[in-house]
């Protein structure tokens, strides 16, 4: 026994991307170190052919992004606690290096108080990492390692400690916005979160409106994001600033229509339970180079 942490990985998928899927599942088979045993999630759909050894999960219906990786993690026990470390990838990337899993497990053990990695997201065939895919407001060059305050859900490692101590993704989100509900709670308990410009994901360069909910859902979960996170006080600062960039942006007309209800719908509809954060960790967040304004 190597003593070292034990890594899994929760991967989700809609079963449309076989042979994506089979070569990512290679690539985390190729990993140094001990075995980073996998879960497949077929999120309202069969799972395609998995080599031997990868567990299945399979869901009658689609729970959502967030919804499909807690049943991820529950497959390794209650709050993943089977093991240290939950890597979690997108079923269309492909890790890029042989030692992102032992890179992983020296980052951890390094720091007791670090609790997610996100990983750098790069094109395969170019290289390139798209501006929205470094999680700062300071993101020209994404090959700078720096602490941030939220993550990429398709890309990232977790320490499973925090699940225990703060709750898993946000269930009722489906998509949009779960990953920076579960990064400020990790944060107001006291985790750190850091960027690794030298953890890669290989994925195709993609829009995030290609989705047909996209604008209704970040809408929506923006709203929900602030009534459950944040202080009474920043609730209507934080929104308002977002309906403004928003604007600015100059979306289309349909757009903008689906924006508004999605908006609406997050006032209107339950947002689950409210935590709002402490103010030490408003001034955490701030000294990070993001306030909870923005």
């Amino acid at each position: 026994m190597s003593g070292r942490m034990k890594v899994g990985a929760v991967i989700i998928t809609m079963g449309n991307r076989p042979d994506e899927l089979r070569a990512l599942l290679d690539s985390v088979a190729k990993q140094e170190g001990d075995r980073v045993e996998v879960v497949v999630v077929g999120n309202g759909s069969p799972v395609p052919d998995v080599p031997e050894g990868v567990r299945t999960v399979e869901l009658p219906e689609n729970l959502g992004i967030p919804g499909g990786r807690n049943v991820g993690i529950e497959a390794f026990g209650p709050g993943g606690r089977d093991v240290d470390v939950l890597l979690f990838l997108d079923d269309d990337g492909l890790l890029a290096h042989h030692d992102t899993a032992e890179l992983c497990r020296d980052a951890f053990e390094a720091d007791p108080r670090l609790g997610i990695i996100s990983f750098r997201i790069a094109d395969p065939e170019t290289g390139e990492t798209q501006r929205r895919h470094v999680p700062r407001l300071r993101a020209s060059d994404p090959m700078r390692s720096s602490r941030v305050t939220t993550f990429l859900g398709g890309a990232n490692a977790v320490r499973t400690r925090v699940f225990a101590e703060v709750g898993g993704l946000p269930d009722e989100f489906f998509y949009a916005h779960e990953e920076t509900d579960l990064a400020w709670r990790a944060l107001d308990a006291g985790w750190m979160i850091d960027y690794r410009s030298d953890m890669v994901l290989y994925h195709p360069t993609t829009a995030p409106s290609r989705h047909a909910v996209y604008h209704r859902m970040v809408a929506r979960n923006r709203v929900w994001l602030a009534r459950r996170n944040l202080p009474a006080l920043l609730v209507p600062v934080y929104l308002g600033v977002w309906l403004l960039l928003t604007l600015l942006r100059k979306p289309s007309g349909p757009a903008l229509k689906a924006w508004f209800g999605g908006f609406k719908e997050g006032w209107v509809s339950s947002c689950g339970a409210r935590r709002p954060m402490k103010w030490r960790t408003v001034w955490r967040l701030t000294r990070l180079g993001r306030p909870p304004v923005i």
